[in-house]
């Protein structure tokens, strides 16, 4: 299984491991897309990691490659629908940065509303320009909305990639830990953030994410 959950005390723990990068793929998404549908009716809050050392790569390269450009499409269009997923999330979305996350990765990190990352040989940020792709608009606007205004320059458009302390200055996470404590100190902050209403939790979220979902919504629309 590239993707399990344990569900403890009421937090669920989704952890992505698919022995490589954790790249996202239509494989990754099969199995990703249930397990946050079942931990939102489940759970009264979610951690989402990856496996030691690797939160996510960002999207499955190589599948990309070679893929025709409405498949390519396709994978982006429904990455994108993921990120939403988890930007307006009914529950409190811990993420739990074990280590580098890329790309889409940082998206994730972008759209979780808590970030705990792990601090070390390991780097956070939005790649693209440096691998000559352009950041699609649901990440444009989910970059806006979350990283430091003064960021932006470096982070979009200068692909800069940070350690674990840069990215909470920037904006990608808002602590960082040792390796080994970042899951402990995320379910942590999830058993926290569970006792919270969760109706008036996930309507004050909404209210106050409503312009840029929108934004993500319209770009991804058929």
């Amino acid at each position: 299984m590239i993707v399990n959950t344990e569900i403890t005390d009421g937090v669920a723990v989704i952890t992505m491991d698919d022995g490589k990068a954790n790249a996202i793929g239509h494989e990754m998404l099969d199995a990703l897309e249930p397990a946050l549908a079942k931990a939102a009716e489940t759970a009264r809050a979610v951690v989402l990691t990856g496996r030691k050392g690797v939160f996510c790569g960002g999207f499955d390269l190589k599948t990309m490659q070679g893929a025709t450009p409405d498949e390519v499409d396709r994978l982006v269009r429904r990455g994108g629908r993921m990120i939403q997923t988890l930007y307006g999330y009914p529950k409190p979305l811990v993420a739990a940065a074990s280590g580098h996350g890329i790309a889409l990765g940082a998206l994730m990190l972008l759209a979780c509303d808590t970030r705990v990352g792990a601090g070390g040989d390991f780097r956070y940020g939005l790649n693209e320009t440096a691998i000559g792709l352009e950041l699609p608009v649901f990440g444009l606007a989910l970059a806006r909305d979350r990283l430091a205004q003064a960021e932006m320059t470096p982070a979009v458009i200068q692909a800069r990639l940070y350690d674990a302390a840069g990215a909470v200055a920037a904006g990608y996470l808002d602590e960082a830990a040792a390796p080994d404590a970042v899951i402990g100190r995320a379910v942590e902050i999830a058993k926290a953030l569970g006792e919270l209403p969760s109706a008036t939790y996930h309507a004050t979220k909404i209210n106050c994410r409503r312009e840029t979902m929108n934004t993500i919504a319209a770009s991804l629309a058929d």
